[in-house]
């Protein structure tokens, strides 16, 4: 009898399936949150490119330096030259505020409006942006000219940067939520003073 139970091949493919199953599930469930993962990173990613579109092509946040003229400056710059670095730098504005990398340049200002704008278009590609998470940053690359009849003295480059966003997985076994990379996209300004983006 005892010999009957060792060679009786009954149940063989259910305990063998009972082993294999939870494998599969894991390997599954992990592929899901791989591409959940990966769609969220891109998601995020898409969204500050659009925001730096979007910033390059409207108003300025920091409203004050888009209205400055450096050639009538108390260190005035030659009209029809660039403005060096020394002259300004850069600003960097979050929420509720911009201010100047150095010393040097004038009161950066704070338009609100403008702000809300980029990242409501930023929100339409990923909702889970908010004004919180969201820096821009103005860097003077020497480029425009002071005294430009037309806009801004200065075209810096914009940073739109997104950092403290989290990432939660649905259904793999690690499931606290982890802190996504700092998203970031930079461009040259256009324009400065409208407030429609293509």
């Amino acid at each position: 009898m005892t010999a009957r139970l060792f060679h009786d091949q009954r149940g063989a493919s259910a305990a063998e399936f009972a082993m294999v199953v939870p494998l599969l599930l894991l390997l599954i469930f992990a592929i899901i949150d791989g591409g959940r993962l990966m769609w969220t990173i891109n998601r995020a990613d898409k969204a500050v490119q659009m925001g730096a579109r979007y910033a390059a092509v409207t108003r300025m946040v920091p409203s004050s330096l888009a209205a400055y003229k450096f050639a009538t400056a108390a260190s005035p710059v030659a009209s029809g030259t660039p403005v060096p670095v020394a002259s300004w730098a850069g600003t960097t504005c979050v929420s509720d505020s911009c201010s100047n990398d150095t010393a040097a340049g004038p009161s950066p200002g704070f338009d609100e409006d403008a702000f809300a704008g980029i990242v409501q278009r930023m929100a339409v590609l990923f909702p889970e942006i908010s004004d919180a998470t969201v820096q821009i940053s103005y860097k003077n690359v020497e480029l425009g000219y002071s005294g430009d009849p037309y806009g801004a003295d200065v075209a810096p480059e914009i940073t739109v940067s997104v950092s403290g966003l989290t990432y939660t997985p649905l259904t793999t076994l690690s499931l606290a939520a982890f802190n996504l990379p700092t998203f970031k996209a930079s461009v040259t300004m256009e324009d400065g003073r409208g407030t429609q983006a293509n």
